[in-house]
């Protein structure tokens, strides 16, 4: 018996350690991406183009924080999983195939801020994956609740906590600026940049340093 127990306990570690590995490999891809179509273009001086391209600068900033908060979302539910099954594996890749997606509509962002007769659509788009990211990455943790695919709890649990107690207002947050950039495209995408600070930045640590120190 015991020697069964060990065998099931060496399979959920390689079914673990077989998604944290593809998983990880997919963001970094995504976020690799998003470089790519970092660019500047004529005419103009040198300084004039850098500065001209400033909405590709802040579209991949935020796509960037989004990516790298459904990063640390994901990372951290891993770390509690006792085991995954068939639907969990499925819903991941639903995860990974909107975060891989998410470079274009950055790239369409970043042109449409420069042309106010696509902006809206753009915008939208954008703003509409973001929210479907946030979603899926919810439906994850929701599920392994759900079927009880969770470790008891341990010291890392404190991350995935801090990611679901911000679930409920970036949400709110996400669908708010959605129909915001229906009529204010460009507000919209600031908006967008603040929720992707928000849902990164761990502000009870940062608070916590901050008192320590004074």
């Amino acid at each position: 018996m015991p020697a069964d127990r060990d065998m099931g306990r060496r399979r959920r570690s390689r079914g673990k350690g077989r998604i944290d590995g593809f998983s990880d490999g997919v963001f970094g891809v995504a976020i690799t991406l998003l470089v790519v179509d970092l660019a500047i273009h004529p005419p103009g001086t040198a300084l004039q183009q850098v500065l001209h391209a400033w909405p590709a600068y802040l579209a991949y900033t935020i796509s960037f924080l989004t990516i790298g908060g459904a990063w640390l979302l994901h990372n951290a539910l891993t770390e509690q999983l006792a085991r995954t099954d068939p639907v969990f594996l499925r819903l991941n890749l639903l995860l990974l195939l909107v975060v891989v997606f998410l470079p274009f509509p950055t790239r369409l962002v970043a042109e449409a801020l420069h042309n106010p007769a696509d902006e809206r659509v753009f915008v939208t788009m954008y703003g509409l994956t973001l929210l479907v990211i946030r979603l899926l990455g919810f439906a994850l943790d929701a599920y392994a609740r759900y079927e009880h695919l969770y470790a008891p709890a341990e010291e890392g649990e404190e991350e995935l906590r801090t990611s679901q107690r911000k679930f409920l207002p970036g949400v709110i947050g996400y669908v708010i600026t959605i129909i915001i950039g229906l009529f204010l495209p460009t507000a919209a995408v600031a908006l967008y940049f603040g929720i992707a600070v928000y849902l990164v930045m761990p502000f009870r640590d940062v608070a916590r340093l901050v008192f320590r120190g004074s």
